[in-house]
């Protein structure tokens, strides 16, 4: 039986920040992915913004690990020549009635640690982005966009540089808590064995799985999953006509139909939620879902043509909490949570994950010891 240190289920973003993290501390390092890539999962199929950490519980891991993430993502990518741009953000109040909202948005994002939100009036607003229409709006300058896949070649670099190894087709069949580590089934064409002493489960949507596969975690450990696919529409011709993100105000618990741009320029409407049943990953986008947009966007941009959004992509958040319940935390489940020793799970690392990977992968070093 072969043995390593560390074995990590899942070569998303957060799973090759975690390799690269424990590597660059000199420790043994393997990455199992089922795939025959990286971040073929969640990690590919998201919005690719950089989020400045505004709207998350004061004190929450989201809220925490975001604000941390954030700069040291931006840090990252000059260091990495990862393709990125800090384009910023408005938030827009489309009438009155929610000028009042963007106070509270402020207010919240002041106790996350987020200072450089600033007010704009309606026609600051207008001279920024012409074709907008608001009454206020909050410019967040910390905002951006990023490669993701940029992002996730730099860590795999970084991380097979200090001497971690991937192993694709390769999902982690069971594993078992055993007197001196965990022993870990590794299926596939290829089956094998791995003696490990640290098991960081960052499968995603698979995490629930991996966990009930691991014989010795109680199963009271292992939380219900909620499955939201998130839909994305684009404009059918032309370039965006912003040059920075556009967000409505919340409201009834979500951040509405906003508009982001990936960099070269493409206007991305989205994503929305759609609940679905079980362990069903259709990643097929419904033109007819685009209905429902048209009044939402055109609240904010009123010329937005007939017939113009066509579908984009979709991707699946993996979810601790479901429908009409509050979004849940992170949750970052290390050994003084559940009782075995090594073992980090990784549940619900959904929006802001990319955005904050880095910190995530300290978190989890952290929770090892």
């Amino acid at each position: 039986m072969e043995r390593v240190e560390c074995v990590v289920v899942g070569a998303g973003v957060v799973g090759l920040a975690v390799a690269r993290r424990l590597a660059l501390a000199g420790r043994e390092v393997i990455v199992l992915e089922a795939a025959d890539a990286i971040g073929t999962g969640t990690s590919s199929r998201n919005s690719e913004v950089i989020h400045a950490g505004i709207y998350y519980p004061t004190g929450s891991l989201k809220a925490r690990l975001c604000v941390a993430g954030r700069e040291a993502l931006y840090a990252f990518c000059r260091e990495h020549g990862v393709e990125h741009q800090r384009l910023g953000k408005l938030i827009v109040a489309t009438d009155d009635t929610q000028v009042a909202k963007l106070d509270a948005i402020r207010r919240q994002a002041a106790a996350n640690g987020v200072d450089d939100l600033r007010p704009v009036d309606a026609a600051e607003a207008k001279a920024m982005e012409p074709n907008l229409h608001c009454v206020a709006a909050l410019l967040s300058p910390s905002t951006g966009i990023v490669d993701s896949h940029g992002v996730m070649l730099a860590l795999q670099g970084d991380a097979e540089e200090h001497g971690a190894m991937l192993a694709f087709h390769s999902p982690l069949a069971a594993a078992r808590v055993e007197d001196g580590g965990i022993t870990v089934e590794v299926g596939g064409a290829e089956p094998m064995r791995i003696g490990c002493s640290v098991l960081v489960n960052a499968a995603g949507l698979g995490a629930w799985d991996v966990a009930r596969a691991v014989d010795g975690l109680p199963a009271g450990a292992v939380p219900p999953r909620f499955l939201a696919k998130g839909n994305y529409y684009a404009l059918g011709k032309g370039r965006s006509p912003f040059t920075r993100l556009v967000y409505p105000v919340p409201e009834d618990g979500g951040l509405g139909v906003h508009l982001t741009l990936d960099l070269a320029g493409q206007a991305r409407f989205g994503p929305d939620v759609e609940w679905l049943p079980g362990s069903d990953f259709d990643y097929s986008v419904d033109p007819r879902r685009a209905d429902g947009f048209y009044a939402s966007i055109r609240r904010y941009w009123p010329d937005l043509p007939d017939e113009a959004l066509v579908p984009a992509y979709c991707g699946i958040r993996p979810k601790l909490s479901g429908p009409g319940a509050p979004a849940a935390d992170f949750l970052i489940q290390g050994p003084a949570d559940h009782g075995v020793p090594g073992l980090v799970n990784l549940f619900g690392i959904e929006s802001p994950g990319l955005t904050s990977c880095l910190a995530v992968a300290d978190a989890v070093a952290d929770a090892l010891g």
